[in-house]
């Protein structure tokens, strides 16, 4: 009969190896946006054009992410004017420090309801594919940065929530922190 111990090491052993690595980002489905894909500038600044977002909606994206944690919105460091920026804060480690374009902002949300955050690039050419965001101009311009996309204004709660979770990848991805459910 083997020795427990000999059994229960090497389980012990693979259970802490993989409760060491940092969270991966989040894999959220993505259901194909059925709204139309509006047109944006190519350059910057990057905006959508003709776009105007719902102020329920917008106010219920800035509650949902105001609640994650140490998470700061305010002022954007990178955007336009009116844009408001999700800052982490300093005591929250960065996994991915690169692919934050300015400062800690994760990522942030334009007057037009519109957002850009930065994602996992397999992430990010999900939501591409499904309807949900565009590839920033300057996405291949710099290492880290090749999941930088705008997130299209959501103009339903069902889309409301879709983008909700594309936010909290971009949070998973830059802190390498999975947020509680």
């Amino acid at each position: 009969m083997p020795n427990p111990l000999s059994v229960l090491l090497p389980l012990l052993a693979v259970f802490f190896a993989f409760a060491a690595l940092p969270a991966v980002a989040q894999e959220p489905p993505l259901p194909q946006r059925e709204s139309p894909r509006p047109e944006t500038t190519n350059g910057v600044p990057h905006v959508q054009l003709g776009v105007k977002a719902d102020p329920e909606l917008t106010d219920d994206l800035l509650r949902g992410v105001a609640g994650f944690p140490s998470v700061r919105l305010g002022p954007t460091r990178v955007s336009l004017p009116g844009a408001v920026g999700f800052q982490l804060d300093a005591d929250i480690a960065l996994a991915q420090p690169n692919a934050i374009v300015g400062g800690r902002e994760f990522a942030h949300v334009h007057p037009d309801g519109s957002l850009h955050a930065s994602l996992d690039p397999n992430i990010a050419r999900r939501a591409i594919a499904a309807g949900w965001a565009t590839a920033h101009p300057w996405a291949n311009q710099r290492q880290g940065w090749e999941g930088f996309v705008m997130i299209y204004t959501p103009t339903t709660e069902e889309e409301l929530a879709v983008v909700i979770q594309l936010v909290q990848s971009s949070y998973t991805y830059i802190t390498g922190q999975t947020l509680p459910k």
